[in-house]
């Protein structure tokens, strides 16, 4: 049995705790972890299935194997040293103000039960039920149950989500003319107070002049970037210029774009892939399928490949904004017209890729505000030797009902990896799509 007057805390888990970290019974210390049986019983119904909630899931019912083996749970099984003990909890009778309060027995308030359950058995103790449903969250601290969201992989700094790109006034025209000189000057010969990140980019403005640099980590030097377009796409403003820059840096294995809709991620990633494929064996673009309004696919008519092609048509209208670009006679057009038929450049739904090796290859993620952090690691971890990484998403405009702008898998990577060579964030800010798409943006 739990110790009713420990010091520690009790943490009672629901199902989409679980679907979002297969290991997060191992991420509450000291404190101990009760699981319904109600969320077995829901997890049984997720083993199944190719998609990442699904190999959630099946990674969380292996975990528990391990933990409880052929023995009896008889009160609860540790966690191992300074951890708490995990404990699955049977079905508890509804009380009278739960009953009153909902009359619908569904698992949610099969979970509720427990939690208020537990709450009363033990006073002494700090009981807290934990869900990424927020719905389920005002449920039970309207029956005086504490509840929190699951926080262990929230960013915790928010302001590296809309940071924007930094731009020095009045800066000295005598550097500005260097970098057009050389390509470059030193970190410490600017004036002003940086401490800029690797890749971290900047806008200089001097009086007469202005230049955009990016700070290389390794020479702990400013480099001058220009504006180069990719296989027809010229960038429209800075964030783009700078966007394209570290696109098609070799040196630069994974990248973060963010912004809002219209600001032309999905497409300087495209172009830049396309204009380096001869760099790489395979183009991949790539985005989860977050079905709308409850709607699963199996609602859709049609086959398999008739069920997901309206979730991937904006990675085809993005490629046919290249494509149109140039003459159909072309050999640009016709070029990219035989990687398709090669199969070196493929459209396809993030489920089709877990489980592959990808190895030299320039693979795309749309949407990745959609996914978790334990998606977006699964993802990351799949990239062989000359693999570059692309991630897009606008941060929001979050589909998936237990995610926000601080707990999605873009904002968690890009705050983790942020100090890393290897790596380089852009948040995109202006929008270039139209003037009516701008308007919406910034105005609905």
């Amino acid at each position: 049995m739990l110790s009713k007057t420990s010091k520690s805390k009790i943490f009672i888990l629901d199902t989409n705790v679980i679907l979002h970290d297969h290991t997060c019974i191992y991420q509450f210390q000291d404190n101990d972890i009760i699981l319904p049986i109600t969320v077995l019983e829901e997890l049984d119904k997720f083993k199944r299935g190719n998609d990442l909630i699904n190999y959630q899931a099946r990674e969380f019912v292996r975990v528990l194997d391990e933990i409880v083996g052929d023995e009896l749970f008889n009160g609860g099984k540790s966690l191992g040293k300074g951890k708490g003990k995990l404990r699955i909890e049977t079905g508890k009778p509804f009380s009278e103000s739960l009953k009153t309060s909902f009359r619908e027995d569904i698992p949610d308030h099969r979970i509720l039960a427990i939690a208020e359950y537990m709450t009363q058995s033990y006073p002494k103790r700090k009981t807290i039920l934990v869900s990424k449903d927020i719905n389920l969250r005002m449920k039970a601290k309207s029956l005086g149950v504490s509840a929190e969201d699951y926080k262990t992989d929230q960013v915790t700094d928010e302001n590296v989500l809309s940071k924007t790109i930094t731009t020095f006034d009045n800066f000295d025209d005598t550097l500005i003319s260097t970098m057009y000189e050389n390509g470059s000057v030193g970190v410490e010969e600017i004036k002003q107070e940086v401490r800029p990140e690797p890749n971290e980019c900047f806008i200089f403005k001097g009086n007469n002049s202005s230049v955009l640099g990016r700070f290389d980590a390794a020479s702990k030097r400013m480099q001058r970037v220009e504006k180069k377009s990719a296989y027809g796409i010229k960038p429209r403003n800075a964030e783009q210029t700078f966007s394209l820059n570290v696109l098609m840096d070799p040196t630069i294995q994974l990248v973060a774009l963010t912004g809002k809709a219209g600001t032309g991620k999905t497409l300087l990633a495209l172009a830049a892939a396309i204009e380096m494929h001869k760099s790489f064996d395979q183009i991949l673009l790539a985005r989860p399928i977050v079905a709308l309004s409850n709607r699963d696919l199996g609602f859709l008519p049609g086959d398999a490949s008739e069920k997901i092609n309206p979730y991937m048509q904006p990675l085809f209208d993005n490629l046919s904004v290249i494509k149109h670009v140039f003459n159909p006679r072309s050999k640009e057009y016709l070029q990219i017209e035989e990687l398709q038929k090669e199969e070196k450049l493929v459209i396809t739904p993030l489920a089709y890729i877990r489980g592959r090796s990808l190895s030299n290859s320039f693979f795309i993620i749309d949407e990745a505000q959609n996914l978790t952090p334990h998606e977006i690691k699964t993802i990351i971890t799949r990239a062989g030797e000359g693999t570059k990484m692309v991630f897009t998403g606008d941060l929001q405009q979050i589909d998936s009902p237990y995610l926000d702008m601080k707990s999605n898998g873009l904002a968690y990577m890009t705050d983790r990896m942020r100090n890393q060579d290897l790596f380089a964030h852009i948040n995109l800010v202006k929008g270039e799509r139209s003037y009516l798409a701008e308007l919406a943006s910034n105005l609905l």
